[in-house]
Parts: structure tokens; C-alpha cells; sequence
């Protein structure tokens, strides 16, 4: 028994020292114009989701009216659309283009709007560690926030005024 979880110990020390030489001797891919790391994605993606559904709201606590969506419109143009487009954009931008992950083009196809609202607030509010996604905590109100978020929500059935604003 005793050799058994020497054996045991002595394998997981083998293996924590080769991921140590890894990432130590520069093998790791840290350029955004480098393939992703067996695993990262799943286990990025993972550990995303398990702390959303821990801490998302499960509801807006404003309307998704025209006034709201109009104002969402306006916060996403300003702080959104130099990564994730606007709608009738085909390039992407200089900024998207250097960026690793490439952020999504969210006014395109279905984009977040089969998210839950909760979920793109947290997004917007927390960012996303290793994808360039910033948090707005501290650059948006909640009330911002919120607005962006019902926008996103909403964006396949927005009122006219916000869908010129948005439009390229």
C-alpha cells in the first residue's frame, strides 16, 4: 500500500513538473495569431458557464421598451460595435481582425439573442478573462448595463429608430 501511493504521488509530481516546464520554457501559445492549448476552449468555456449560472440575473429590472432599446442601441455603438460590428458590416475591424479569440460578430445570424438577458448582462458587466472582452463595470452604469443588454437581447425585433443606429 505504502509503495502504491508513492507511485501515486510520484506520478502526479512527474506530471506537474512537465506542465511547469511547459508553460516555463515558453511552449505555451500566447500570441493571439497562435492555436489555442489542447483544452483551453473546454475548459475556458466550462469554468464560463458554471460562474454565469451561478451569478447571472435571472431578470432585467428595467423594460425592454423603445426608450431602452434606442439608448442600448446608443451604448453598443460606442462601445461595442469597434469589436462585434455593426448590422450590414462586412469586414470585420482592424481590432476584431488582431483579436484571439475572435469576437463575434453579434449582429449577425442569431448573435446573443437566444441568450437570457441575465446572461449577456454578465458578460458586459464582468467581461471574459483571456478573449479581450473587457468588463463595463466601471466604464457603464447598471442602468447603461442593462440597456445594452436588452438591446442584445432583442436585436432580430428592434424598434426602426435603434435599427438605423446600428445599421452601417
Amino acid at each position: 500500500m505504502k509503495s502504491l501511493l508513492l507511485g501515486i504521488l510520484l506520478g502526479v509530481l512527474i506530471v506537474l513538473g512537465g506542465v511547469y516546464l511547459y508553460f516555463s520554457h515558453g511552449f505555451a501559445p500566447v500570441a493571439t495569431a497562435a492555436p489555442p492549448m489542447p483544452f483551453e476552449a473546454t475548459m475556458a468555456r466550462l469554468a464560463l458557464h458554471a460562474r454565469i449560472a451561478k451569478e447571472a440575473p435571472s431578470a432585467a429590472p428595467i423594460p425592454g421598451d423603445d426608450t431602452n432599446l434606442l439608448a442600448g442601441a446608443n451604448v453598443y455603438r460606442e462601445s461595442c460595435a469597434v469589436c462585434h460590428g455593426l448590422s450590414g458590416q462586412t469586414a470585420e475591424t482592424s481590432i476584431a481582425k488582431g483579436m484571439f479569440p475572435k469576437p463575434p460578430q453579434l449582429l449577425k445570424g442569431h448573435g446573443v439573442t437566444d441568450d437570457p438577458v441575465g446572461e449577456t448582462y454578465w458578460k458586459v458587466k464582468n467581461g471574459i478573462r483571456m478573449t479581450g472582452m473587457p468588463a463595463f463595470v466601471q466604464s457603464l452604469s447598471d442602468q447603461q448595463l442593462w440597456q445594452v443588454s436588452l438591446f442584445l437581447a432583442q436585436a432580430d425585433k428592434l424598434p426602426e429608430a435603434a435599427r438605423k443606429l446600428i445599421t452601417q
